[in-house]
């Protein structure tokens, strides 16, 4: 591969890379970056490559947010490493060089694995994703992921398989992704099925109800009125619930008191905070 050459483009030229699975959310970070740019420019130019069309444009593999930055804050051209890189090689580095954001969602997680999967496969590198009996364990966390193991990231390639609505859940926090997984293995009507049932009673299946689910659809006996039967048994998850670890607030109490009451006298000063609050804004 030849070295990648530092050029300033346009940012009309740009395209964000092919099925780019990660998000640019247009919030305070990228206000934040938006205004760094304006002020100092883009500090670490973007990398991408030649897309070779009539147009003369670029795909971009990284920089992604500092690309969308740049455009808000009005520039025109932004400093980039060309690099001539295959498609395979270049989802790769796409993939890699965001794994390391702090804040991933599951989703983004997902799909950049697989994406990284079949560009692996595309170079004929073995992975024990796909045959994991047959290839040495270990050495799938080192070919997709340097953080997950070989079997979690199968578990998140299986978010790819959810209905939007059902991976949404999973992104905001209400859906854990065991239970996730889980429903990943129903067809695409038994998701709406569940998803139509948590909507219906206002609740989010536990891992007990969702592998009873999974159990049902392998067994091809699954049906909507068993799907309210079985998320009918439970509901537990019904309402939401805080949980706070007792090491974290048991020195703020006496030795004696117990966790009711340690709970009772939360709540309490919730409550007095609550009125003092109300109180100065009268």
């Amino acid at each position: 591969m030849k070295q990648a050459q530092l050029s300033k483009i346009e940012l009309c030229k740009l395209k964000a890379f092919e099925h780019h699975p990660y998000k640019v959310q247009d919030d305070a970070e990228m206000e934040a970056l938006t205004e760094s740019i304006r002020e100092n420019g883009i500090l670490t130019p973007l990398l991408v490559r030649p897309l070779n069309n009539r147009k003369g444009e670029y795909e971009v593999i990284s920089g992604h947010r500092r690309m969308c930055a740049a455009e808000k804050a009005g520039l025109n051209t932004v400093p980039a490493f060309v690099s001539e890189l295959n498609r395979a090689d270049a989802v790769i580095m796409m993939v890699d060089s965001n794994l390391h954001r702090e804040h991933l969602l599951p989703s983004e997680k997902a799909f950049a694995y697989k994406l990284k999967l079949e560009a692996m496969k595309q170079q004929g590198k073995r992975t024990d994703l796909t045959s994991r009996q047959n290839v040495d364990k270990s050495k799938s966390a080192d070919q997709i992921s340097e953080t997950d193991s070989g079997r979690q990231v199968q578990r998140y390639i299986r978010l790819t398989y959810l209905l939007p609505e059902l991976l949404k859940l999973v992104d905001e926090g209400k859906i854990a992704l065991t239970p996730a997984v889980y429903f990943s293995y129903l067809s695409a009507e038994q998701q709406r099925w569940v998803h139509e049932e948590m909507k219906r009673n206002d609740c989010i299946p536990s891992v007990s109800q969702a592998y009873r689910l999974k159990e049902e659809s392998q067994a091809e006996t699954l049906t909507p009125e068993a799907v309210a039967v079985i998320m009918g048994k439970e509901k537990v998850n019904k309402k939401e619930t805080l949980k706070i670890p007792i090491q974290r607030v048991r020195k703020f109490f006496p030795a004696s008191y117990t966790t009711a009451q340690i709970e009772e006298e939360i709540v309490k000063l919730c409550e007095t905070r609550y009125r003092t609050v109300i109180t100065l804004q009268q």
